[in-house]
């Protein structure tokens, strides 16, 4: 797999002379992630998960460290892989292998095959708990590792994708264990998904063109949590932000929130900036490039690469050409050129460092909690999916307005009672 992996670190990295920058970088994260620090504390002295084999498939990046650093503090046997061939960084991979002993196989920019040497290297760990981000992992022990689906107690998945995905193996009957929804708590996916990605993929578009948002037409399909973020951010950039939707509530929400609605066939010849949220299969299209605008620039933030039909739009194409990094140049018979980010992946972590790490905070704190409660719990469950305990979900708001100084009040018992009870009208 990669060179300079001294043998003596398990793990496959690029680079274990980058640990150190990694650490630097980790140790920065974790100022902003109170929640975290606070329940890592707790952690190192309850011990939830002494002796539990946990296996990991996420976005390797500071703020993951800071909490794989933290599971191995509650007890936890942990490894880790990537979630996504370009979302990692390579030198808090090597900062983890090296300084905390917790097997990181992960390199920025990965090919398919190593993509899933990784996954099969964190599956010989014979995890007794998953933790997830797209459900790759959880694929992987369903089909071509099922042997190993006897040790598993139970697991997490982190994002959006990964939840429809468990929940069709769930209704087909062919889930192995109980999963808890990380990303169904609101302190995930009301702040991660909305401020995190909203923030982060704005970031990513920027970083790798360099090119302003004030003034141009910016087209986010979908209006999910991840899509209204977007359109927010784009809108307070100065850019006039159209919505396409297949959800006809959510049309009207983009609508009533100020935004322009439209399907995609009407937004492809006048939008500047096209951005994919959807989690869905080839939401730009050949019917969409072959009137797209010249010049457009098109990327993804959802979690596959499937979004934009890249195949498609190659087999249209005359040439190609690499224009920076992460930015492609397509041209089509027509003279037009289409820029494509990031080989159609996750914008905000392939040219960018995805959600920042105070919001990231409360999503890993769900994930340190949601895996608690799953080694106390697991024996009582049924092979479907969970979302958060609300109890638990408070629990991270609370933490996190504590962290802040944030004081709320609190019912007095005459209110209490009053809203507990029927008989008291006008």
């Amino acid at each position: 797999m990669a060179t300079n992996v001294q043998t003596q670190i398990a793990g496959d990295v690029k680079d274990f002379a980058l640990a150190d920058l990694g650490k630097r970088r980790t140790e920065w994260a974790f100022q902003s992630m109170p929640v975290v620090n606070l329940l890592m504390k707790e952690f190192s002295n309850s011990k939830p998960l002494a002796g539990v084999r946990v296996s990991a498939c996420l976005h390797v990046t500071s703020e993951t460290a800071n909490l794989m650093i933290a599971l191995k503090a509650g007890g936890a046997d942990a490894v880790l892989c990537a979630s996504n061939p370009l979302s990692t960084q390579d030198d808090v991979a090597a900062h983890l292998s090296r300084d905390h002993g917790i097997p990181t196989y992960a390199i920025k920019g990965e090919d398919n095959a190593v993509y899933y040497a990784h996954l099969s290297a964190v599956a010989d760990h014979r995890p007794h708990m998953t933790m997830d981000d797209g459900a790759d992992l959880v694929n992987l022990l369903h089909t071509k590792r099922k042997e190993l689906l006897g040790n598993v107690i139970g697991g997490t998945e982190e994002t959006t994708t990964g939840v429809i995905r468990l929940r069709a193996m769930a209704k087909e009957g062919v889930l192995g264990y109980p999963v808890i929804a990380v990303n169904d708590a609101l302190t995930k996916h009301l702040f991660d998904n909305r401020y995190g990605t909203g923030q982060s993929t704005i970031d990513g578009i920027i970083r790798a063109t360099n090119m302003l948002l004030a003034g141009t037409t910016f087209v986010v399909a979908g209006y999910g949590w991840c899509g209204r973020g977007v359109a927010m951010r784009a809108r307070g950039l100065g850019a006039n932000v159209i919505v396409t939707e297949i959800d006809p509530t959510k049309a009207i929400e983009a609508l009533m929130d100020g935004f322009r609605v439209m399907t995609m066939e009407e937004a492809a010849p006048i939008g500047d900036f096209f951005v994919t949220l959807t989690g869905n299969k080839h939401v730009i299209r050949k019917e969409h490039f072959e009137v797209i605008k010249n010049n457009a620039v098109v990327c993804n933030s959802g979690h596959f690469n499937v979004e934009i039909d890249l195949e498609g739009l190659s087999k249209m194409s005359r040439s190609r050409r690499e224009m920076r990094e992460f930015v492609e140049e397509f041209t089509l018979p027509t003279g037009r050129k289409i820029c494509v980010l990031g080989e159609g992946r996750l914008i905000n972590l392939a040219a960018a460092e995805g959600h920042p790490a105070s919001v990231m905070d409360m999503s890993f704190a769900n994930q340190l909690l949601g895996a608690e409660y799953m080694v106390k719990n697991h024996k009582n469950l049924q092979k479907i999916v969970y979302s958060v305990p609300d109890d638990l979900d408070k629990r991270v708001a609370k933490l996190k307005l504590a962290s802040m100084d944030v004081n709320i009040d609190v019912l007095t018992p005459e209110q209490e009672h009053y809203l507990a009870s029927w008989s008291e009208g006008t």
